[in-house]
């Protein structure tokens, strides 16, 4: 419905051992960094954004919970639970390496139930009554993997392969980025 709260948050908390320094603050030609055009590329589709894992200046930053590195399941739990605190439905969550987030993405995750882009697992869209789950499965074993997340809880995989998602993950992703 129209009066469904969406959340908005950016999974920040990466090591981006692949792209050598720290991805998030790479500058794009604009001057903005990679994490400042996550944030504004999910922001139409949400109420409010909050950069999950790390503190941004002029955003909302929210440790990951219940600790640091613990990877995309930590900076997630922690978006469920400000979430839940602050009356939001839901939470759509996209990569700080996804600087693009189109419409038609919000459109297929939005849902019954909890779902994922197929090859994207940080586009997701979670309904906030998932945080106490999510709670209990980051005490047990193998709780990194958010395979074993989106198998416990019946995650949609969503399958648009005429949605195209650029991930940066090395410093020529980048550079092929701003020239498109």
């Amino acid at each position: 419905s129209g009066s469904m709260r969406l959340l908005g948050a950016v999974l920040a908390g990466g090591r981006s051992s692949r792209f050598g320094s720290d991805k998030a603050l790479a500058l794009l030609a604009d001057g903005r960094t990679l994490l400042e055009h996550a944030a504004a590329a999910i922001a139409p589709h949400v109420e409010a954004v909050v950069i999950c894992g790390r503190t941004a200046e002029g955003m909302t930053g929210l440790a990951d919970r219940p600790a640091p590195d613990m990877g995309p399941l930590g900076g997630l739990n922690a978006a469920l639970h400000h979430a839940v605190a602050q009356g939001y439905d839901a939470v759509l969550t996209t990569g700080c390496d996804m600087p693009l987030y189109p419409a038609a993405l919000a459109e297929a995750l939005i849902g019954e139930g909890a779902s994922v882009l197929k090859g994207h697992q940080l586009a997701g869209y979670w309904p906030a009554s998932l945080a106490a789950e999510l709670d209990t499965h980051l005490t047990e074993e193998n709780k990194r993997s958010i395979y074993g997340w989106l198998k416990r809880i019946g995650a949609r995989i969503v399958e648009r392969p005429d949605i195209v998602l650029h991930n940066i993950n090395r410093p020529e992703d980048l550079a092929g980025l701003r020239n498109v």
